[in-house]
């Protein structure tokens, strides 16, 4: 692994500091240092949409841990090999309570690669028990990272988990450039074990999704046409089938927010975030519907925040231990300038498009 992508924390990086990263955000710090600011905040008061407040809270999203097999250039949580953050079972209970005593529905584990957690199966299982929906973001390379995790698809299938799984692009050179030497031909292997215990298939109820982000300071293309291209060509190439695709949009946090200092992208594209504001976006963004729980408990409004160590507002229960439905619908979502990745063009979540 090269020293370029190598986690942050383990080169000591000055950007591990959630602090630097909003100081370069908010256009303090070493990335956006020319030009006018305008805030998200401010986009919001425009449109009359300021505070940004919940709707119901449908999905909780957990992050298991922040260890990984891959260390992706553009990863926002800074995951690694070298990571150690691991939820324990006993904070799993505590979701697994806070499902159980709420009207949340699906649970969407995510890490890091969320399989390398020791408890992890033992999480999907009581979830299972539960009653709730289970998504998994699966990196697809971790199946063939060790013999323990080979039966996978199969354990997958007999919890109906819906796979969320990570490819860049239906070509090896552009896959390897974000992810890693060798990850596309693994993602394509593990993709057709996937396709033989019914993941993707036609008459098939077992769901099996892909996630595209751009490889480089761009947004995503249009969502739908990307699919067909992603069918046509893996059908076409390695006959793999697939439900659907999810266009994301690279966030301005970690790894990626390095990447864009270092190639002198930062201003222009946090420019391009700006410009690209749809207000039709803010309506459906997933922090307002979703609730986002760290490896150690603590809750955030979205994944990002927690990035940012953005934990929800003071007057709220601020670990999953604490968890109160009823005061989580009457907080006012924290806001910050990575938020305009959300809302740039067609808008963008963890489900992909929002508009």
């Amino acid at each position: 692994m090269s020293e370029a992508i190598k986690s942050l924390k383990s080169r000591q990086h000055r950007l591990t500091s959630s602090f630097i990263q909003l100081n370069v955000l908010t256009g303090n710090g070493n990335g956006r240092s020319n030009g006018e600011v305008h805030t998200f905040d401010d986009k919001l008061r425009v449109t009359g949409q300021y505070p940004l407040k919940p709707v119901k809270t449908d999905i909780l999203q957990v992050n298991v841990g922040k260890m990984c097999n891959q260390t992706c250039r553009h990863c926002h949580v800074d995951a690694g090999p070298d990571r150690k953050e691991i939820m324990t079972r006993e904070i799993m209970k505590q979701c697994i309570d806070a499902v159980k005593y709420s009207d949340i529905h699906t649970v969407d584990i995510t890490g890091g690669a969320p399989e390398m957690n020791p408890d992890f199966r033992w999480f999907v299982e009581a979830l299972d028990k539960a009653g709730v929906d289970i998504m998994v973001r699966c990196n697809l390379t971790i199946i063939l990272a060790n013999p323990c995790y080979f039966n996978l698809p199969e354990f997958y299938k007999t919890h109906n988990v819906t796979i969320i799984s990570s490819l860049p692009h239906f070509s090896s050179r552009r896959t390897d450039a974000q992810r890693g030497e060798g990850v596309f031909a693994k993602s394509i292997e593990t993709l057709k074990m996937l396709n033989e215990v019914g993941y993707g298939m036609e008459g098939s109820d077992l769901e099996l999704h892909l996630v595209y982000n751009p490889s480089g300071a761009f947004l995503p293309p249009a969502q739908e046409s990307l699919k067909k291209d992603f069918k046509r060509r893996l059908k076409t190439d390695f006959d793999i089938d697939f439900n659907d695709l999810y266009a994301i949009t690279n966030m301005p946090l970690s790894r990626f927010m390095e990447y864009l200092i270092l190639s002198g992208n930062y201003e222009a594209y946090m420019e391009k975030l700006l410009e690209a504001f749809n207000p039709l976006a803010v309506e459906r963004l997933m922090c307002r519907n979703t609730l986002s729980v760290g490896w150690d408990g603590y809750l955030y409004d979205c994944d990002f925040n927690q990035m940012l160590d953005l934990k929800i507002g003071d007057n709220t229960p601020r670990h999953i231990s604490e968890f109160d439905e009823e005061k989580m619908q009457s907080r006012a979502i924290i806001t910050k300038q990575h938020c305009f990745g959300c809302t740039a063009g067609a808008g963008s979540s963890c489900g992909g498009e929002i508009t």
